[in-house]
C-alpha cells in the first residue's frame, strides 16, 4: 500500500489554523460582549457608525454588506436601547443618517476595552513587535482577498 504524501506530523496548513483560531477568537469575543448585552453585529455596527458618522442605512448596509432589511433590525434595536439615533438627512430627506448618541459612544468605550482585553487574551503568547508583525501580515491577506478593512464578513451572511 502506497503512504499518503501528507504526513500528521507535518501540522495543520496556515489557512487552517487561521480558521481555528478564528472560530475560538469570535466566540470568545462573543462571550466577552455579552457582558455589554451586546451580540457581535450590534458591536460591529456601533464600530462602523463611529468610523463614519451621517452615512445613511443604505450606504451603511452597502458597507458592512450586509441586507438593507437586516441592517434596519440592528439599528432599531440599538436605537430602543438610546446608543443610535436616526437623524433626516439635509441632502435627501428620504434618509436617514445614522449617528452614535452620547451614550452610544460611552459604550463604544467600553466595546474597546473589552476588545484590548480580548486582543491581549489571544495574542498574550506574542511581544509588541510579533503583534505588529502579525496585524501587517494578516492585514495584507485581508487585503488579497478584497475583505473591507475593520468589516467581518459574517455581516454577508446575516
Amino acid at each position: 500500500m502506497k503512504a499518503c504524501a501528507h504526513r500528521p506530523e507535518d501540522g495543520p496548513g496556515a489557512a487552517f489554523l487561521l480558521a481555528a483560531l478564528g472560530a475560538h477568537a469570535a466566540g470568545q469575543f462573543a462571550e466577552r460582549i455579552t457582558a455589554l448585552n451586546l451580540t457581535p453585529p450590534q458591536t460591529g455596527l456601533l464600530r462602523a457608525i463611529a468610523a463614519t458618522p451621517g452615512q445613511s442605512q443604505q450606504a451603511m448596509a452597502q458597507l458592512l454588506g450586509t441586507p438593507p432589511s437586516r441592517l434596519v433590525g440592528l439599528v432599531d434595536a440599538l436605537a430602543a436601547r438610546g446608543l443610535v439615533e436616526r437623524r433626516r438627512n439635509a441632502a435627501d430627506r428620504r434618509l436617514h443618517a445614522l449617528h452614535l448618541t452620547a451614550d452610544g459612544c460611552e459604550i463604544l468605550k467600553r466595546i474597546a476595552a473589552v476588545g484590548q482585553a480580548h486582543d491581549d487574551a489571544i495574542c498574550g503568547s506574542l511581544d509588541a513587535s510579533e503583534r505588529a508583525q502579525l496585524r501587517t501580515l494578516l492585514a495584507r491577506i485581508a487585503d488579497d482577498h478584497g475583505l473591507t478593512p475593520g468589516v467581518h464578513p459574517g455581516y454577508r451572511r446575516l
